[in-house]
């Protein structure tokens, strides 16, 4: 529940609301203002474009005659969403006709009518709400309302919808109304015409329900249409439908998921990242608009207000994917002057090129007075480990061999094998002596006994405006396995894994000149709960509110299982006990939250403190688009612990 004085804020805005019906009627009743037409009668045909039209044809013309931003006046729950006014004139009781208003020039219906010259009227509005299900089942639901204090009994209601799918007939089948606050009480009392009839209803309490269409990543993109499964390679060419959440892609040009998809996850963070278009899309597949197009080259675009596919062209192709990526090669920062492991405390927030972000933002945290014990203590190897470790074994220049062979290049799937290969030369080769007992000096600060978390931390990953989420792979070294340099070698080998190497190919990275580190700490087993936060509202673009994700147990909101259903909720930066839930983990609980209040606020704290500081320290100002993205958990003992802070990527 948020705090009294959020209600009475609401409270008053409703006041000023209504006081503003109240005068705006007053103003409108005065002599000359209303009362009648001014102007001679214009029909529907005769309408010009400026003025609107008398039907609809297509979702474009749609879109031609809506408006969507802040300018609403009195209708202020029409704010920031697209909708097109119109107005049905009754004058002949044998033939309603119908005015669609060009929004975007007029929004407001006393003085329209009176432009058009008709007076007996119904007005209201068509909503376009692109993230709803329709009844017949597709993504995108147009709703209407009226006037707030109007009320229109059920037949009304079916008479109207009926006229209105005659003008603009995309609307069959996708319609549903909404009742406002005049008409609430009256479709109440009316409720099992409604439930026995083919009028569908829309209410304010539905807006995050039976939402068929997300869209994550706004871009757009080109690329052949492809559905990915297991066995597919898929290329940085290729727009992917996924029946499920796939925890690993490497590069592709689009994506299209018919499971429910969150912002955090590894699959949206790389797509925001590399600029292409991400949506969930409810059985993308059934769709004819897409199943059409499957192994076709097409054009993908993501928006707020819903996708639009279609077949492209080759040039069309070519010419994408040649403005996406550098002129230039790109070279990481590598600094090798740090050549011993450090404990996490005595790192700064500037070690990142000698310790990856991952460590660096993990250390800089420590000195931003979080309550004791929200952040692991550890140690730190740097990047002169990995690249000693690749000279000592030849490896640099085993990789030169390998990329001089032309089929590497042509031949994706004769990549992917030889990078397997490769990375199976680095976790057999032998570590230099001096790097054996350095690590095993490190094992020894761990109590017998403790499984050792071995993370990667490499120097183009956690970067502001480059999250590289994903592309690396971290590894739990139990005590029955023996020396940590065997988990050690397991990390510095996913540098090099497919996913990875094909991103830095795309953007010209140069594959040498990146290093691995490795970040040690206890690990945590059998915790309670995993999530994600950002410090911003970056799904549904509320204000004044923390996004979060979380799923009970150890399975990961980055990674989850195809099975999972991650918990949303929106936590109020101030309030405290201020939180949304937007949809619950277990459907069978919808009003269970993961997080307890105490939790919650405790939460609540160390996000706003990671916040601000991390703004100053990537010199943001204020008003920048800027948030931070933290991974945490509940330990099994209901402990907060934040394991990892990343720019959100804008």
């Amino acid at each position: 529940m948020l705090q009294e004085s959020s209600v009475m804020k609401a409270i008053l805005s409703v006041f000023a609301i209504c006081a503003c019906f109240i005068v705006n009627d007053c103003v409108q009743a005065q002599p000359g203002r209303r009362g009648g037409p001014t102007g001679p009668r214009i029909e529907p045909a005769d309408l010009t474009f400026d003025l609107g039209v008398g039907k609809i044809e297509s979702r474009d013309l749609f879109e031609r005659l809506s408006y969507q931003g802040p300018e609403v006046s009195r209708d202020a729950y029409l704010a920031n969403l697209e909708f097109v006014k119109f107005i049905i004139d009754k004058a002949d009781p044998r033939d309603h006709k119908v005015y669609f208003m060009n929004t975007q020039n007029h929004r407001a219906h006393p003085p329209y009518m009176r432009l058009v010259g008709i007076d007996s009227r119904e007005r209201g509005a068509i909503t376009y709400m692109p993230r709803l299900t329709s009844p017949d089942g597709t993504p995108g639901l147009y709703i209407i309302d009226f006037q707030p204090n109007d009320s229109y009994s059920f037949e009304d209601i079916d008479r109207i919808i009926k006229i209105l799918i005659r003008q603009m007939p995309l609307l069959k089948g996708k319609i549903a109304f909404h009742p406002l606050r005049g008409n609430v009480s009256r479709y109440e009392a009316e409720k099992s015409k409604y439930e026995d009839s083919n009028v569908a209803v829309y209410l304010d309490s539905d807006i995050y329900k039976n939402i068929s269409f997300l869209p994550l990543n706004i871009a757009r993109g080109f690329g052949r249409l492809r559905v990915y499964d297991n066995e597919l390679r898929s290329s940085p060419r290729d727009i992917l439908i996924c029946p499920t959440l796939p925890n690993e892609m490497p590069r592709v040009a689009g994506v299209i998921t018919e499971t429910r998809q969150t912002p955090l996850s590894h699959v949206n963070l790389r797509a925001i990242q590399d600029k292409v278009p991400n949506a969930f899309i409810k059985d993308a597949r059934r769709l004819k608009d897409i199943s059409s197009l499957i192994g076709k080259p097409v054009f993908y675009e993501v928006t707020s207000q819903g996708y639009r596919i279609r077949l492209a062209s080759a040039a069309e192709i070519d010419k994408h994917f040649a403005s996406l990526r550098p002129v230039k090669a790109q070279y990481p920062k590598r600094d090798l002057s740090s050549k011993k492991i450090s404990a996490l405390d005595e790192l700064q927030f500037t070690d990142a090129s000698r310790y990856g972000a991952k460590s660096a933002n993990l250390a800089a945290m420590k000195k931003f007075k979080l309550e004791k014990g929200v952040l692991p203590s550890g140690f730190v190897m740097p990047f002169f480990f990995y690249d000693e470790f690749m000279k000592h074994n030849g490896l640099y220049k085993a990789f030169d061999q390998m990329v001089k062979l032309d089929q590497f290049h042509t031949d994706a799937e004769f990549r992917a094998k030889s990078l397997i290969e490769f990375q199976n030369r680095i976790r057999s080769s032998e570590m230099p002596q001096w790097m054996m007992e350095q690590i095993s000096s490190l094992q020894k600060e761990f109590p017998a006994g403790t499984p050792i978390r071995c993370r990667s931390s490499t120097n183009n990953e956690d970067l502001d405006g480059f999250s590289g989420a994903g592309l690396y792979d971290s590894f739990t070294h139990n005590p029955s396995e023996g020396h940590l340099g065997k988990s050690v070698k397991q990390v510095f080998a996913s540098l090099w894994n497919f996913r990875a190497y094909e991103e830095r190919a795309f953007f010209l990275i140069d594959h040498k000149q990146t290093a691995m580190g490795v970040l040690f700490h206890p690990n945590f087993k059998g915790e309670l709960a995993n999530g994600v936060a950002v410090t911003s509202d970056v799904l549904y673009q509320t204000e004044g509110n923390y996004y979060l994700n979380l799923q009970p147990g150890e399975d990961l909101v980055t990674n989850p299982s195809a099975e999972s259903s991650p918990e949303e909720t929106l936590l109020a930066w101030w309030e405290k006990d201020g939180q949304q839930m937007i949809r619950a983990s277990d459907p069978d609980k919808p009003e269970k939250t993961i997080l307890d209040s105490d939790q919650q606020n405790q939460l609540r704290e160390a996000l706003g403190r990671i916040h601000f500081n991390f703004e100053k320290l990537y010199g943001k100002s204020q008003g920048d688009p800027f948030a931070m993205e933290i991974e945490f958990k509940i330990t099994k003992d209901g402990k907060l612990v934040i394991k990892q802070a990343r720019p959100w990527v804008f």
